[in-house]
């Protein structure tokens, strides 16, 4: 038993010295490239016949990418926070990519955008691994910068979600498993730590089911598959933002109102594109 045990610690310790060799922002570029590759090369194969194929596949690649590119320090609950947004952007864009015309006019500017936004994944998630202080100016940046992302994806799987055209029940189920994941990884960057606070848990869920009833309510509003993205992700946004000023104890009432105006005005909007 103890030779196994040091024959594993053996080879983790070289594996270390290999990655670590290896400056992290060039491990960074590499790993970058490595799933824009990957992401290229999905999209020469039919959805139809390769989709859930592909799912696993670039799933299991933006994983071990993301791994590649930040590896030290990953600690307890870390395996799962700072893999959430590559994993789940890589799949958002694959499911998208094929809502668009496919074509190398579309593929070339896609794929070249899917590059830029997964080395900026890579760039915050490697800020929130390190535990840069918040008072930084550099966790800041990396803070605004994973928001905008959450709201992309959000925007992209919304999206998806509803051009499927799926029974109203199955919709609300995958928004609130897209919800539920997307507001753990944000609010736990609100104060990121290898332990995960279990009354964050709570808000998580919270706002996994306002998005989910949410969803439930425009079932029943013909809204166009782009306006009612549009709704369900500014909801996102407007409430998260919320609960995020709430969490880093900077919640005012004029941060209340401008996210209440946000949505109220992306709902009137909306409205106005009814054809009842």
């Amino acid at each position: 038993m103890n030779v196994i045990q040091n024959l594993h610690e053996d080879v983790y310790k070289r594996w270390f010295r290999f990655v670590n060799f290896i400056p992290k922002r060039i491990r960074i570029v590499i790993a970058t490239g490595v799933m824009t590759l990957v992401f290229l090369l999905s999209t020469f194969f039919s959805f139809g016949d390769t989709w859930w194929m592909f799912i696993f596949l670039i799933g299991a690649a933006a994983y071990l990418t993301a791994y590649l590119a930040i590896f030290e320090g990953i600690d307890k609950v870390e395996w799962y926070m700072l893999f959430i947004m590559p994993i789940l952007f890589t799949l958002a864009a694959y499911l998208f990519y094929f809502l668009l015309p496919v074509r190398w006019l579309t593929r070339l500017p896609f794929v070249i955008l899917f590059a830029l936004v997964y080395y900026a994944i890579l760039l915050t998630e490697n800020i929130f691994n390190i535990g840069v202080e918040k008072s930084l100016q550099l966790y800041r940046a990396a803070f605004s910068v994973n928001y905008l992302l959450h709201v992309l994806v959000m925007l992209l799987l919304m999206q998806v979600v509803f051009s499927f055209k799926l029974h109203a029940f199955v919709n609300v189920f995958i928004v609130f498993i897209i919800a539920l994941l997307l507001s753990i990884q944000l609010y736990w960057t609100v104060k990121p730590d290898a332990k995960f606070d279990k009354n964050l848990f709570l808000y998580c869920a919270s706002t996994a089911i306002l998005l989910s009833e949410v969803v439930t309510i425009l079932s029943f509003v013909p809204f166009k598959t782009n306006v009612a993205s549009l709704v369900v992700t500014t909801i996102y946004y407007s409430l998260t933002g919320i609960l995020y000023h709430h969490f880093d104890g900077r919640l005012f009432r004029n941060v209340i109102r401008e996210y209440l105006f946000v949505a109220f005005f992306v709902f009137f909007i909306a409205f106005l594109t009814l054809r009842w």
